[in-house]
């Protein structure tokens, strides 16, 4: 039995839904406030052709266009500071930081990473529950099926198996990767691609300026 039904019809028909340990009744009961928001983004999202065609080596507008939602309600990229005590002895236990953090809930954009970011993310999340840092983790990839739309508009090559989309998250997800924390996952899919033109002269200088990010997503 899973809890997915808790997730609004019209989210389901715009990405691939998955959850862990019944991640959504979770996020609707325990943090009913965060989830409200989550929606909120998700629902007004769109995956614009013209952001698609100036994405570079630096952080792509698709990522910042939902990094920027998500900060105009409050969240924020959260590195916590752990460590283990054992008698009088102490461990440092770092963590990674956390794209989007509000609450108990801690949320990871992954558009266009190398694919092994997703077991970090997993991994990050099943030690910040097990510290009871966080009671939920959500990932926010796309769907793998956007690669046609990718090839077509020339950019195929930036986009490549083995980076971070949906079919490389839930075999590690269905494994185990996050252990006992929840974790909600969507996938960006073709029914929220825009095609708005290509990209203006101002978003392919935003791009170029832009510099990279710690882990370089696109």
């Amino acid at each position: 039995m899973t809890t997915l039904h808790l997730v609004p019809e019209e989210l389901r028909r715009l990405y691939h839904v998955k959850e862990w340990r019944n991640a959504t009744g979770i996020l609707a009961t325990s943090c009913p406030d965060e989830w409200q928001q989550i929606t909120d983004v998700l629902r007004t999202f769109r995956l614009l052709r013209s952001e698609v065609e100036a994405a570079g080596k630096n952080r792509s507008p698709i990522a910042r266009q939902i990094d920027s939602a998500f900060s105009k309600l409050g969240w924020v990229e959260k590195k916590f500071s752990t460590l283990i005590k054992v008698d009088d002895f102490e461990y440092e236990s770092p963590t990674h930081k956390v794209d989007c953090f509000k609450g108990r809930v801690a949320l990871e954009l992954e558009w266009n990473n190398k694919d092994p970011f997703f077991d970090r993310d997993l991994s990050n999340f099943r030690l910040l529950f097990e510290l009871r840092a966080i009671d939920v983790g959500v990932i926010v990839t796309r769907a793998t099926e956007l690669q046609q739309i990718f090839n077509k508009l020339g950019k195929g090559k930036s986009y490549g198996n083995s980076t971070t989309h949906h079919t490389k998250l839930w075999p590690r997800l269905d494994g185990g990767g996050g252990g006992g924390c929840p974790v909600l996952t969507f996938a960006i899919t073709p029914q929220l691609y825009v095609d708005d033109g290509p990209p203006t002269p101002e978003q392919i200088a935003a791009v170029g300026e832009r510099l990279p990010t710690e882990n370089g997503d696109e």
